[in-house]
C-alpha cells in the first residue's frame, strides 16, 4: 500500500516494514512516526520520500508457504518487489518471548541473500515491558547485519511507558535524521554499481540483481536449471 501517492519521480523510496498482528498496532505506529519524520527531515533538504508499507500479518500465509515449499505466491512476490525497490528501510516487530516476533524473522528469512545489500535499515520494536529494550540491537542487528545491510547507529524500542516520554521522540528524530542522510549518500546505489562483483553471491542471489545486469546474471528459466531445482525440463 502507498502511504503518499504524490510522489516525485525522483523520491526516494521509504518502505516500511511491521509485523504488528493489532489494528491498529503499536508496532505499525513506531514505524510511522520514523517514516514521517524521514520525509519532514528530507523535505527541508528539498528531497520526497514516497513511504510503502508491508504489513506482514496481511501476507503471513504466504511467507509461510516459502518457508515450507519455495512457492512466492503474489502477495510476497509483491513485497519483495518493493524491497528491491527500497532506497530506505523501517524494520518493526512485536517482541515476543524476549525476542523480535516469528512473522519478522521468517519474512526476512525467506528473502534472497542480496536484496538488501548496502540498503539503510532503522531497526525497531515494541514490547509490554522494558525488559525486553535490547531486542533490537541484541537480535535483529545480527540478522541485518547477516543480510548486510547498513543499520542506522540508533535503534529504537517502545513500551508503554515510553510513548509519553519526550525521549523517545528524541530518538525517533536522531534515527529518522540518521536514515535521511544514508538515503542521501547513495552509497546502496554505488555499491550495486561498483562493487557488485566483489561480493560472494551464494546459488541463486544473482536473481536479486538490478534489471541493467540481467545478461550476467544466472538464466533460472533454462532446463538444466529448472531440473536442477527439482522441476522438469521444458
Amino acid at each position: 500500500m502507498v502511504v503518499n501517492e504524490q510522489r516525485e519521480r525522483d523520491a526516494f523510496r521509504l518502505v516500511v516494514v511491521s509485523a504488528g498482528t493489532g489494528d491498529p498496532s503499536a508496532t505499525r505506529m513506531l514505524a510511522d512516526r520514523v517514516a514521517g519524520r524521514a520525509a519532514a527531515l528530507a523535505g527541508r533538504h528539498g528531497d520526497a520520500v514516497a513511504v510503502s508499507v508491508i504489513e506482514l500479518r496481511e501476507i503471513s500465509a504466504d511467507i509461510s508457504a516459502a518457508l515450507t515449499s519455495q512457492l512466492i505466491k503474489p502477495g510476497l512476490r509483491q513485497a519483495i518487489g518493493t524491497l528491491a525497490q527500497a532506497d530506505g528501510i523501517v524494520a518493526a516487530t512485536p517482541v515476543y518471548k524476549a525476542g523480535a516476533s516469528g512473522l519478522f524473522t521468517s519474512f526476512f528469512q525467506v528473502l534472497d541473500n542480496d536484496l538488501l545489500i548496502a540498503k539503510p535499515v532503522v531497526l525497531a520494536a515494541t514490547a509490554g515491558t522494558a525488559r525486553h529494550a535490547l531486542v533490537a540491537d541484541d537480535q535483529m542487528r545480527s540478522l541485518f547485519a547477516y543480510l548486510r545491510t547498513m543499520t542506522a547507529p540508533t535503534s529504537l524500542f517502545a513500551a508503554p511507558d515510553d510513548w509519553g516520554d519526550p525521549a523517545l521522540a528524541q530518538r525517533i528524530d536522531r534515527a529518522a535524521l540518521e536514515l535521511v542522510l544514508l538515503m542521501q549518500s547513495g552509497f546502496a546505489r554505488k555499491v550495486r554499481e561498483s562493487s557488485w562483483q566483489s561480493y560472494q553471491h551464494e546459488f541463486g542471489s544473482a536473481a536479486a540483481q538490478d534489471a541493467d545486469d540481467a545478461d550476467d546474471a544466472i538464466d533460472f528459466g533454462s532446463d538444466l536449471m529448472r531440473l536442477a531445482a527439482g522441476g522438469t525440463a521444458a
